[in-house]
């Protein structure tokens, strides 16, 4: 595939962005959007790491707006800038982050781009959670990056009785104490919702099922991998402690239907000592990542304009 070259007189023009899920629930991202006379040829969502803020992925959303693309990104329920209130009252877990929000900003990007195709972009655990989205059969192209499911034998052999330690031993106790894991005291990420951390601390299991209950209501969220049949890219890092290469592989297990090419990376081939989980989004190396995220997301023959906020409103497709 050809790569795409970024203008260096391109602008972005980035405004907020408002939606609600499907319970109500306000969610609050950001949209990139090329500058006029520019028009979008895709229209891409970002789907975040569970820990991780939207604002970490805007370097990474600008650069593929300066290559064609529309960009949304947005934080789940309870972290970022859509946190709102006390986080002890949050009872949401990721499964609602999976089933809600997501599919909350699917909807957002299609009522703005109803004739653009959809793209999308998971990192981390996030590319767990857009499976069980009801309307991610919609994807035409899709990137994985460092794609693992949270299953703890899956940590790279190296890091993983540490990781063990602090994911499912000392995350939950203290989230049990607390009301919430407090993960900017730990300098851990974002701190995050109640059940978002037990969620996490529960992955003892390669099943997603930790009981019959779970094992039931996962049958059908699973169901929902089955129907996406994106051509899709899939990014793997050797040193990545949490997502290993063996840790993609579970999770593409979940996606039979998937049009898979995976590539893995060592850093020494992009002349670094490190690269690690976060290495997709650190300069100089992720501008490797990121021509190769433009080149298999972007499609050059078509283009559209953004529908106004009252025009979006009525979007049959909303």
């Amino acid at each position: 595939m050809s790569e795409i070259s970024v203008s260096a007189t391109s602008t972005v023009d980035e405004r907020p962005a408002k939606f609600s899920a499907s319970d109500g629930t306000a969610l609050t991202g950001t949209w990139f959007e090329p500058s006029p006379p520019r028009i979008a040829t895709t229209v891409v969502v970002i789907v975040c790491g569970a820990g991780i803020p939207a604002r970490f992925y805007h370097h990474f959303a600008r650069y593929l707006c300066e290559c064609g693309a529309a960009v949304l990104t947005f934080d789940y329920r309870g972290i970022g800038v859509s946190r709102q209130g006390n986080l002890r009252k949050l009872k949401s877990g990721m499964e609602d982050w999976a089933v809600l929000d997501i599919p909350a900003a699917f909807a957002e990007a299609r009522a703005r781009y109803p004739r653009l195709p959809l793209g999308a972009v998971a990192h981390s655990v996030g590319t767990l959670l857009l499976g069980a989205a009801p309307d991610a059969s919609r994807i035409k192209r899709l990137i994985f990056f460092g794609p693992h499911t949270g299953y703890w034998r899956d940590y790279g052999a190296r890091w993983r009785w540490l990781l063990y330690g602090v994911w499912h031993v000392s995350m939950p106790a203290v989230t049990k104490v607390v009301g919430y894991f407090p993960g900017k005291r730990f300098r851990l990420g974002e701190d995050l919702p109640r059940q978002v951390a037990l969620d996490w601390a529960g992955r003892r299991r390669p099943e997603l099922g930790r009981n019959v209950e779970e094992a039931r209501r996962f049958r059908l969220i699973l169901s929902r991998y089955r129907e996406i049949r994106a051509k899709t890219l899939v990014l793997s890092i050797t040193d990545d402690a949490f997502a290993p290469p063996a840790a993609a592989r579970r999770v593409l297990s979940l996606y039979p239907h998937l049009v898979v090419t995976h590539e893995t990376i060592a850093p020494a081939t992009l002349g670094c000592g490190r690269l690690g989980h976060l290495g997709f989004l650190r300069r100089p190396a992720s501008e490797f990542f990121w021509r190769r995220a433009a080149a298999w997301l972007i499609t050059p023959n078509v283009g559209d304009e953004p529908k106004t906020t009252t025009q979006a409103a009525q979007s049959p497709n909303r």
